[in-house]
């Protein structure tokens, strides 16, 4: 099969979207620039001169916008600005098209040995009986939603138990008038083992604000034990599913708009 026109339309267009990347990607860096542009002539180059058939020239085409793509989004320029306390800080140059990672090891890095989250970890690990310790084992989360989804239906929710509470009530503050700044109606919970601490005073009902405190304090404690995995950063990772389909579906659109815009111009 023969190189139709309208694929080497596609093809002057893949190069052109691909320097213009490049242009974005290394501004300010000349060297960076003109190298990764000698880098593209020679590909483009080799491509016009050893492609025979229109399968291979097309996927050399596919390959410049993926290129493209991968410039766009995930290449970032940083450049030292000064140094504080023998530490070099930089200036990272983010753009509106930078992907920005969403893994929650980037976002909760592990702690130090010395840290005080360190220590709550630990006794949350001392906390939850051994048969359940498989639900401490998250070094490695599921990569793709369906896969997490099904890991957080398969976690192990720990338990809170009366014996592991500090209650304390307290005299309330805010609006509400007397029902709530002279009533004792401010539940204060603590998880002993842990050390995590809620406090509560949505209600003017005690008994409400005493159940409230103790799902809040629930939702702690589940984040803590099976982290990457409660019901609050499933929520978050829901909404990324959602973004990244949506960016699916805006590319594959994209990149057929261009392929009709190609075949109209031929």
């Amino acid at each position: 099969m023969s190189i139709t026109p309208a694929l080497r339309a596609s093809a002057r267009s893949a190069y052109r979207d691909l320097w213009r990347a490049a242009t974005l990607t290394f501004q300010g860096d000349e060297p960076v620039l003109q190298a990764f542009r000698q880098k593209m002539r020679i590909d483009a180059n080799k491509v016009a001169q050893t492609a025979q058939d229109a399968t291979s020239y097309a996927e050399q085409t596919q390959h410049f916008l993926e290129v493209s793509t991968v410039l766009r989004r995930n290449i970032v320029q940083a450049a030292r600005v000064r140094t504080e306390g023998g530490r070099d800080i930089y200036r990272v140059n983010l753009r509106k098209e930078t992907e920005l990672g969403d893994n929650e090891t980037v976002k909760s890095p592990s702690p130090t040995p010395s840290s005080r989250r360190t220590l709550i970890a630990s006794e949350a690990r001392n906390a939850v009986p051994a048969e359940d310790s498989s639900a401490l084992e998250t070094s490695s989360l599921p990569v793709f939603y369906s896969a997490l989804k099904r890991a957080h239906k398969e976690r192990v929710v720990p338990e809170l138990k009366e014996e592991d509470l500090e209650e304390s009530f307290v005299r309330g503050n805010g609006p509400g008038g007397q029902s709530i700044n002279k009533t004792e109606n401010n539940v204060q919970l603590v998880h002993k083992p842990t050390g995590l601490r809620v406090a509560c005073q949505d209600t003017r009902s005690l008994s409400q604000n005493r159940k409230i405190a103790r799902k809040w304090l629930l939702e702690k404690l589940d984040k803590l034990v099976n982290p990457g995995l409660s019901k609050e950063q499933m929520k978050a990772a829901k909404q990324r599913e959602r973004e990244r389909r949506r960016r699916k579906k805006a590319k594959k659109k994209d990149l057929k708009k261009k392929e009709e815009a190609s075949q109209e111009a031929t």
